[in-house]
């Protein structure tokens, strides 16, 4: 038998010879930036347009031109969601871990697990999978966050579930501040499956900046300037174990140096106005921007400013390390 009758055979039958497949490399992706005016136009509108009541969250996603699936990147999705004043976004919960990273207003909070987290600019807000959440915006003005998703991630492995809470909010059963409290400073060294997913925490700005600012040269990373991770409160690990969320902060004029790495990140522009360098191209940015880094792209960041710039990222690096499939290298 010839050859190409055996494929043909094999074809009609739903089967392939293994000798006609190639190793595929990993698929090239391009980055992207998305500027902020466009996208907080779109958000006033919306919030105009489109009562509470019609929609699960008034949000809207970032879309990259550059991947098969509506989505920012292959892992990891941003969306951004605006409440207006007395509004409630009503309670549901999914096995997506999320997180909350504030752009606009205050006097606003996410009650997760029984226990409220008040909102201002700068924090951080976490939602780990499968846990009861409600927005409610008590203050005078509308409230912007960024919201982080492991989505994509999730859908590709087919096992997304989601459900409504019977009643809109949920009850309060703990005092505000009480996660704080319990994992702030000292850490039980329980480490169960509920903890290791993560756990409802707030990390306000102000602390965050302030610890941002106490660290000196010697913390300095080549490649990403003053950076933090927000780490899990229970296991002292990655934010999530799909997403590490991380802050990193460029003095006036600070260039870093270039590397790559198979984990790709998500960029919001907290302050201040630079330009990241992704292969042959410049994304320029400035305060309420946000842009992708694609894995194994070399890049490196710029504060084109005198003034300081922040950076807030998120990245599937979690994942990547799990698996064992985690790589950097760094810039000649």
């Amino acid at each position: 038998m010839k050859l190409e009758e055996l494929d043909s055979q094999l074809e009609k039958n739903q089967l392939s010879g293994f000798w006609r497949t190639r190793v595929p490399s990993h698929t090239t992706e391009l980055p992207y930036l998305w500027k902020w005016e466009p996208l907080l136009d779109g958000l006033l509108k919306a919030s105009e347009t489109i009562g509470i009541d019609q929609a699960e969250r008034r949000a809207i996603r970032l879309v990259s031109p550059h991947l098969p699936i509506k989505s920012t990147s292959h892992t990891l999705q941003i969306t951004f969601s605006i409440v207006n004043p007395g509004e409630v976004a009503k309670a549901h919960r999914h096995n997506m871990a999320a997180i909350r990273f504030v752009v606009q207003g205050k006097g606003a909070y996410t009650a997760v697990d029984g226990e409220k987290f008040f909102m201002e600019e700068g924090d951080l807000v976490l939602t780990p999978n499968w846990t009861w959440h409600d927005h409610h915006n008590e203050s005078e003005d509308p409230i912007i966050w960024l919201d982080g998703l492991d989505g994509p991630l999730i859908q590709s492995l087919n096992v997304l579930f989601f459900e409504d809470l019977e009643k809109p909010e949920q009850e309060i059963t703990r005092q505000t501040g009480e996660s704080l409290a319990r994992m702030g400073f000292a850490r039980t060294p329980k480490q169960d499956a509920v903890h290791r997913r993560g756990t409802p925490f707030r990390y306000a700005f102000k602390d965050t900046y302030k610890a941002l600012k106490a660290m000196g040269p010697a913390d300095r990373d080549p490649y990403d300037g003053t950076l933090l991770r927000y780490i899990n409160p229970a296991t002292g690990g990655y934010t999530y174990p799909t997403m590490s969320c991380e802050i990193q902060l460029f003095n006036g004029k600070e260039t870093t140096q270039s590397h790559r790495h198979t984990s790709a990140a998500l960029y919001h522009v907290v302050r201040g106005q630079g330009r990241t360098k992704v292969g042959d191209s410049y994304l320029e940015w400035r305060k309420g921007d946000t842009f992708t880094v694609p894995l194994w792209q070399w890049h490196n960041h710029e504060n084109l400013g005198n003034d300081e710039a922040i950076l807030f990222s998120l990245s599937d690096r979690p994942v990547m390390e799990a698996l064992q499939l985690y790589r950097e290298e760094a810039g000649s």
